[in-house]
């Protein structure tokens, strides 16, 4: 489908238009024609985000026996995007992750997918503006180091920061928006480099030892491991776009052990090299004195600004939805930028009074990420698929759902449990 004309109703489930129901609008190129290559290379690039700085704090705080949960973890979430493969196979009408919850569920297993699909992007949004604030506060002094003395204003940074990425959210087109977030892969890439470069040649020595296993902390490293497999709500998408659907399994395979492989070996580098004293971002934990640093301080800097659009783009999507139809585009695109740009300041506020990066991600990984990467890809496939499957199969499902469901209930109260005791000792009261 090359050059279409389609309504903004029908493009978060990444489809042709044929409604009537609203006026159509120019949204630049979509393909179903992808390849496996580069599929795999879409799949890759929405999973590496946010979660990658933080999995040698994982491992710090839950042990080095928690690698292999975060192994298992990545074949787990493997699976589940191969059912959903299969889910969409069977109703070949579902284009969406909600879709899907409609074919499953009806209108509840629609309403149950939207609710978490948006409260992941609206928790991964201030995620990344927390991240932002950190970085920003810490590369700064690092590269001007006559700047007021040494005196930075964090927030203020962070505020402009924020501000340059506000026109962002005003953007209509989504092949401009899906190109500016390109460059967050990009930045992935730069900062797993520089950990390794600092591994080899920075001279870091190992301060501490790390223990076999914490096991009270299982439950809330679970939620950063699996923050990082949380690709799900996009995967139908990407499955509807491949010029040959039938390898999306495949397609998953690879893309999950490039992942887990990368994940792993950050893990593994990084807590061996800062032990008990890494940072919940690694890359708070680089020598300031090397360029590597500044580059990696800066490439996490520029991540959450090259993602805002994207992320908000669904939201936007439903938003344009809910506007009446007498409306004329120019004023569905001031409401359009009006809202994005009212949330991105609540989100900035929250993330500016909450500025504990590992809590949030835990929790934000045990709330929704593990709903969306397991509880419901295994309930949508028990209902759609029940009769075709084995018992074991029925079984294993069911046991992947309990799992989630008593994983992501530790894993919520934990983490809140940690943030509320944080901002106790650091507000009083």
């Amino acid at each position: 489908m090359s050059g279409t004309m389609m309504c903004v109703a029908c493009v978060e489930e990444n489809k042709g238009c044929d409604c009537d129901h609203e006026k159509p609008v120019g949204l630049g190129q979509t393909s179903e024609n992808c390849s496996f290559i580069h599929s795999v290379i879409n799949m890759v690039g929405m999973l590496i985000g946010l979660g990658q700085l933080s999995m040698p704090y994982a491992v710090e705080h839950g042990g080095w026996i928690s690698i292999f949960l975060l192994i298992s973890f990545g074949v787990l979430t493997t699976y589940t995007s191969h059912i959903l493969g299969n889910c969409l196979r069977r109703n070949p009408k579902s284009k969406s992750y909600s879709d899907i919850g409609y074919s499953a569920f009806g209108r509840h297993g629609r309403l149950i997918a939207s609710i978490f699909i948006y409260l992941e992007i609206f928790m991964a949004l201030v995620s990344y503006t927390i991240s932002l604030h950190d970085n920003i506060s810490a590369a700064f002094p690092a590269t001007f180091t006559n700047y007021h003395n040494g005196s930075f204003p964090a927030a203020k940074l962070t505020a402009v920061a924020v501000a340059i990425a506000l026109p962002s959210l005003w953007i209509r087109d989504l092949s401009f928006i899906s190109f500016l977030s390109s460059g967050g892969i990009l930045m992935s890439t730069i900062i797993f480099g520089s950990v390794v470069y600092t591994a080899l040649f920075g001279g870091v020595v190992d301060v501490g030892r790390i223990p076999v296993l914490r096991l009270g902390n299982i439950p809330t490293v679970s939620g950063i491991y699996f923050f990082g497999f949380g690709g799900h709500i996009v995967f139908p998408n990407l499955y509807t776009s491949m010029k040959d659907p039938s390898k999306f399994t495949k397609v998953s395979i690879v893309s999950f052990a490039t992942v887990t492989a990368l994940y792993t070996a950050l893990a593994i580098t990084g807590a061996k090299m800062f032990g008990p004293t890494v940072n919940s971002q690694i890359t708070l934990s680089l020598p300031k004195n090397l360029l590597v640093t500044k580059i990696a301080l800066w490439a996490t800097v520029l991540t959450p600004m090259t993602k805002y659009a994207l992320e908000f783009a669904p939201l936007a999507i439903q938003l344009e939805r809910g506007l009446p139809l007498t409306m004329t585009d120019r004023t569905k695109l001031v409401a359009r930028g009006l809202v994005g740009s009212t949330l991105l300041l609540v989100i900035l506020a929250l993330a500016l009074t909450v500025p504990y990066f590992g809590y949030v991600l835990s929790l934000t990984g045990s709330l929704v990420s593990v709903t969306i990467a397991v509880i419901l890809p295994s309930a949508f496939y028990l209902k759609i698929c029940w009769d075709g499957m084995s018992k074991f199969t029925r079984a294993a499902n069911l046991v992947f759902v309990v799992f989630g469901c008593v994983l992501g209930v530790l894993g919520s109260f934990g983490s809140s449990k940690l943030l509320v005791k944080e901002l106790v000792r650091v507000h009083g009261g």
